[in-house]
């Protein structure tokens, strides 16, 4: 838990993806403590906490989250929550709807597709066999987009660090790895029939190949007060792609802002409460 020197919102809780450790926030973090307090934390199963099986789903997960925050003395917060994290953070807007204010779920969606299953399933085999190498470039391919990295600040530099990264972690990390992704393929669907009541926004780049645009935008239709964002020039690993951009968006969006005019977002739009006609507030 860091401390804003002046903060103006409530504070905001980081809760990031499958192999993100809670330090790895960065500048992200940085630009977010210019306004807020900032807590972030490794969920059972993750970073420095001890292993998880792979039979406890995101219902447990938030809970967890939900006694970390009673321990911390945090009564209420606003959510940030990425990718496998995106599923924690939904369920505990979910099932503690009175400790969230607002809440962000960027690189989302409500189930994971045949294509992303069969995939994932793929990594998980060559885990099991030590091929790290061949594991971090299909896992890499899964999570970002290839063909598009070029077209992405720092995408192919991003690209390089995360496979030197994954090629070097520890037996232990393997075992989370191998969890993490049977938790996933063994609790895919989200439950939408009763989605949180805090304003949700949803954000996804424009090249996620993984969590789509489409099944980002299908998640903000999902919940009852909702908006949705596309980033230019990113995909899946946005927070490190477009760290500037994203901080900029959480935060207006945090501070109740217009989120309209944005020149880094290729779309806005309010998505829940729907209307007959539902049209996006920006476009690039």
């Amino acid at each position: 838990m860091v401390h804003a020197p002046a903060p103006r919102f409530p504070p905001v809780l980081l809760i990031g993806g499958a192999f993100q450790r809670k330090e790895s926030w960065g500048r992200c973090e940085e630009a977010l403590l210019k306004s807020m307090d900032v807590v972030s934390v490794d969920p059972p199963g993750w970073g420095a906490a001890d292993l998880l099986p792979e039979t406890y789903g995101a219902d447990f997960l938030a809970d967890a989250v939900c006694h970390m925050l009673d321990e911390c003395g945090v009564g209420r917060a606003n959510v940030l929550a990425g990718s496998y994290g995106s599923a924690i953070g939904y369920e505990f807007a979910r099932r503690h709807p009175d400790r969230v204010g607002r809440l962000v779920l960027f690189g989302t969606m409500t189930a994971i597709p045949d294509h992303a299953q069969a995939a994932m399933r793929r990594t998980l085999e060559y885990l099991a066999a030590g091929e790290m190498q061949t594991y971090a470039h299909a896992l890499l391919d899964l999570l970002m987009t290839p063909e598009r990295l070029a077209d992405i600040p720092n995408g192919t530099l991003i690209h390089r660090l995360l496979v030197r990264r994954i090629v070097t972690v520890s037996q232990a990390e393997v075992q989370q790895m191998t969890t993490n992704t049977l938790r996933l393929l063994n609790h895919q669907a989200l439950d939408t029939s009763e989605p949180p009541r805090a304003p949700v926004l949803t954000v996804t780049g424009e090249y996620d190949s993984f969590t789509t645009p489409e099944l980002c935008r299908q998640m903000a239709a999902a919940c009852a007060d909702s908006w949705y964002a596309e980033i230019r020039d990113a995909d899946h690993m946005l927070i490190w792609e477009r760290t500037a951009e994203t901080a900029d968006l959480i935060t207006r969006f945090l501070g109740c802002q217009p989120l309209d005019g944005l020149p880094y977002c290729r779309s806005v739009e309010r998505v829940s409460p729907a209307t007959p006609a539902v049209e996006p507030v920006h476009t690039l």
